[in-house]
C-alpha cells in the first residue's frame, strides 16, 4: 500500500518486532503491493508485514502457521517464528504483524503477462505444491467468497447516494451503470458453485494468489510469496492465474495425474472479480477521505466491473 495504515504508529511496529528478538533496528516503510503494508527492518534482514484483519486473525494465524510448515519447499517464502513460537501477533485491535527473511529479488504486477517458460516454472511449482500433504493448520476453503452479503447489500443501495467519502458517489455510481450485469454474474456464480460441489473434486493445498505480483525471480530460482490466502480448495483455484493454455495445463496434469476443469478454471475468475468488487464497495460505502490506494481502488472497481460487462460464459 501506498499509503501508511490508519491510527497505527511505526513506533508500535517497531516496538512488536521485540517478540521476534529484533531490537532497535532502523525501519523502512516499503509502499509495494496492494492490501498490507510493509516495512524492510534492518540493513535488509527482515521484511514485516502488517495486516488489517478485522475480525480475520483467527484465520491469518492459521495460513500463516501452514506457511511456515512448509518452509521445507525450496519456493516457499515462509515467515519467522516469534520466541514464543508464533507465526503473527496481533498489533492492537485492528492490525497484525508477521516477519520474513529479506530476499532481494525481482517481482511483478497483478495482470502482467509471463513469458512461456515462466509460466512453465510457476506450474511446476504448484504442482509440487499440490501435491504436498496439507498441515494441519491448513484451512479449509468454502467455493462462497466472503464478501458477498456486503456485495448485495451495496447493490440493493446503490440507487441511493453514499455518504462515506469522496469517492462513494463515483463508485455507486459505477456499481448502479452495471447493476444488471453484476446480478448476472453472481447467479452464474451460483450456477458454477452448485456445480463444482456436485462435481466432489478433492481439495490440494493451494496458495491462493500467485499472480506474477507475488513471484520473486532471484538468480538462482523463483519464489513463492504471501500465503495469507492458502487453504484447501480444489487446483484450478491457483491455475486460473497462471495460463488457460491447453498445453502448459497439460503439462500440470502429467506432474499430478489431475486435468485441470475449465468450468472450474472460469468459476474461480468470476469469484476473483466478484470478490474484488464487494470489497472495493465496501471501502467506498465506509468513512473514508482521499488518498491514493483508495484513487488507485476506483480505477481498479471501473477495470472489473468493465472486464465483467464483457465476459461471455
Amino acid at each position: 500500500m501506498k499509503d501508511r495504515p490508519e491510527g497505527l504508529a511505526e513506533s508500535a511496529v517497531r516496538d512488536a518486532l521485540g517478540a521476534w528478538g529484533i531490537d532497535a533496528v532502523p525501519l523502512q516503510y516499503a509502499p509495494v503491493g496492494f492490501g498490507d503494508y510493509h516495512w524492510i527492518a534492518g540493513e535488509r534482514q527482515w521484511f514485516v508485514t502488517v495486516a488489517d484483519i478485522g475480525e480475520g486473525f483467527a484465520g491469518l494465524r492459521s495460513a500463516m502457521d501452514t506457511a511456515w510448515a512448509l518452509r521445507g519447499l525450496e519456493f516457499v517464502v515462509a515467515p519467522l517464528r516469534t520466541v514464543h513460537g508464533e507465526t503473527v501477533r496481533r498489533l492492537g485491535e485492528r492490525y497484525a504483524i508477521s516477519v520474513f527473511p529479506f530476499v532481494d529479488g525481482d517481482s511483478g504486477e497483478f495482470g502482467q503477462v509471463l513469458a512461456a517458460e515462466q509460466r512453465i516454472l510457476v506450474l511446476d511449482m504448484l504442482a509440487e505444491l499440490h501435491r504436498t500433504a496439507p498441515p494441519s493448520s491448513t484451512p479449509v476453503l468454502r467455493p462462497e467468497f466472503p464478501g458477498r452479503d456486503d456485495l448485495e447489500q451495496a447493490l440493493r443501495e446503490s440507487d441511493r447516494p453514499w455518504t462515506g467519502g469522496p469517492f462513494s458517489e463515483p463508485a455507486r455510481a459505477l456499481l448502479a451503470e452495471h447493476l444488471t450485469g453484476l446480478r448476472g454474474r453472481l447467479e452464474e456464480f451460483d450456477r458454477r458453485a452448485t456445480e463444482l460441489r456436485g462435481k466432489g473434486h478433492e481439495p490440494v493445498l493451494t496458495h491462493g494468489e500467485p499472480h506474477p505480483g507475488n513471484l520473486l525471480w532471484t538468480p538462482e530460482r523463483c519464489l513463492l510469496i504471501d500465503w495469507d490466502t492458502n487453504g484447501l480448495a480444489v487446483p484450478e483455484r491457483d491455475l486460473w492465474l497462471v495460463t488457460q493454455d491447453p498445453d502448459e495445463l497439460a503439462r500440470y496434469a502429467d506432474a499430478t495425474g489431475r486435468k485441470p476443469d475449465p468450468s472450474a478454471l472460469a468459476f474461480y475468475g468470476l469469484r476473483w472479480d466478484l470478490n474484488d468488487v464487494a470489497e472495493f464497495a465496501d471501502w467506498f460505502r465506509s468513512p473514508h477521505e482521499r488518498t491514493a490506494d483508495l484513487e488507485q481502488a476506483l480505477d481498479g472497481l471501473a477495470d472489473i466491473l468493465r472486464r465483467l460487462a464483457g465476459d461471455t460464459e
